[in-house]
């Protein structure tokens, strides 16, 4: 066997026009090589392919026939389509800030510093945080799944005033006609019971921002009494996220009331 007929792994490189760190990544990750020790050794697939051991002036290194072809390394499959909050505001003909603003109500990102950052609730709906290269300011990224959100949808339909017909969980939704509302807030909502206007009252006396009979931005047809943007429940003990026929006032709960003054 003769040195002539071999090319070192550096000379190889040269003649693939590469440098010498990405030609031994590219043999590394084909499984031709792997480090040992510090040293590149030949695998069993890199002897089968043709490599061998030849030693010069440092001593032992790996080399390759000059007729070496390189395998061609496995393409990755494509990752994910990732969107932006300008992307899915093109796609709902919103501006990406007022985008941002309705993620961040629905309680999937939250205002940082600068920008933006993920929340829990959007890491489950599959957001990604980033952060742009030149300035540093963070944003969230989509899949491209999240334009089929319902909650979503129902929240952009909101703020672009969309008339909907009703639903047949909205016909069969006796207790709001059983139950009136009839109770006048200071802030002028009209809820269905004393215990309700008291919470009402207190809540606007509070400076709380708050909505009344929102709905949960889950697939599940829930509501809360009362929320405050992000949507949360405003009361502390979970009480409130029920459906509008297991109302808490129905339940006489007087704790109930006191947890949410305590606020």
């Amino acid at each position: 066997m003769s040195d002539e007929k071999y090319l070192s792994t550096t000379q190889f490189a040269k003649l693939r026009g590469v440098t010498q760190e990405q030609m031994f990544g590219q043999l590394s990750t084909l499984g031709l090589i792997e480090k040992q020790d510090d040293k590149w050794q030949l695998t069993n697939a890199g002897v089968a392919a043709g490599g061998v051991y030849l030693t010069g002036k440092y001593g032992q290194y790996v080399a390759w026939p000059e007729d070496f072809q390189l395998p061609n390394i496995p393409s990755k499959p494509d990752a994910p389509k990732l969107l932006t909050a300008t992307v899915l505001g093109q796609q709902f003909e919103l501006p990406a800030n007022k985008m941002n603003y309705i993620l961040s109500e629905l309680g999937w990102i939250k205002k940082g510093l600068k920008g933006w950052l993920v929340t829990e609730q959007g890491l489950a709906m599959g957001a990604e945080q980033g952060e742009d290269s030149r300035s540093g300011i963070p944003y969230v990224r989509w899949p491209e799944k999240i334009v089929r959100n319902r909650a979503l949808k129902d929240n952009v339909d909101n703020i672009k005033g969309v008339d909907k017909p009703k639903t047949d969980a909205d016909k069969m939704d006796s207790f709001r006609h059983k139950f009136e509302a009839t109770h006048r807030t200071t802030d002028g909502h009209f809820v269905r019971s004393k215990a309700e206007m008291l919470i009402d009252n207190w809540l606007y006396m509070a400076e709380i921002v708050h909505a009344y009979e929102r709905k949960l931005p889950i697939e599940e047809e829930m509501y809360c009494a009362f929320t405050s943007p992000p949507v949360r429940s405003i009361s502390n003990s979970g009480a409130m996220k029920t459906t509008p026929n297991t109302r808490p006032e129905n339940r006489k709960n007087s704790q109930f009331i006191r947890s949410i003054i305590s606020i």
